[in-house]
């Protein structure tokens, strides 16, 4: 499930536009369509779980903004020129730019607080930290995919285990439906109700 993908289209042969082509870095410059976007992008993201596989991670590494930048840049740095660096221009979802850096500290700060009082059962730290992030939506693009990632990272130095949240991997839906259904949650969870993103992370 990857609710960010850049491509919509089934077949994917829609041209990747060329305000993004722009920043596709030189190994990738001669992409054209977003299907061939898609492929590059999983293939870079495979890439990032091995190296995140590869790390002895405490709760505090992962809440870091250097951390949080790292694993983006590892995510999507063979693909495109912004990886792991903070979005500077508006967009229609998110903060501000210059509200970036306050936001993401605020939300590191909260997430440090829950884990040391137990404010809620470590699922739903996890699950209430991935929101949030993706709701300040530090990046240009694949905010959604890194936040899964960083919650999941977040759930493993927690003691639930690197596979703990699979984002309805395990729950047997079409791509399609998951899909909808995490977009749907977090919908719920901007109203404060984590229940349904709660149920899908970890089924």
């Amino acid at each position: 499930m990857s609710p960010e993908r850049l491509g919509g289209d089934e077949d994917g042969q829609t041209p990747v536009d060329a305000d993004d082509a722009q920043y596709l870095t030189a190994a990738y410059a001669s992409i054209a369509t977003r299907g061939e976007l898609n492929d590059a992008e999983a293939d870079n993201i495979t890439d990032a779980l091995l190296w995140l596989g590869d790390q002895t991670l405490t709760t505090a590494d992962v809440l870091s903004q250097t951390f949080l930048r790292e694993l983006h840049r590892r995510m999507f740095g063979e693909v495109w020129s912004w990886a792991g660096q903070t979005r500077r221009r508006e967009m229609s979802i998110g903060v501000a730019p210059a509200q970036i850096q306050e936001r993401l500290q605020i939300l590191l700060g909260d997430t440090a607080y829950w884990v040391e009082h137990q404010t809620f059962p470590e699922s739903e730290i996890s699950i209430r930290f991935h929101h949030l992030l993706v709701s300040i939506h530090p990046f240009v693009n694949g905010n959604g995919r890194h936040a899964r990632l960083a919650a999941g990272a977040l759930a493993d130095t927690l003691g639930l285990g690197p596979d703990h949240l699979s984002w309805g991997a395990r729950s047997g839906l079409p791509v399609a439906e998951a899909r909808r259904r995490y977009l749907s949650a977090l919908r719920t969870a901007d109203r404060g109700d984590y229940a349904a993103l709660l149920e899908i992370a970890v089924r």
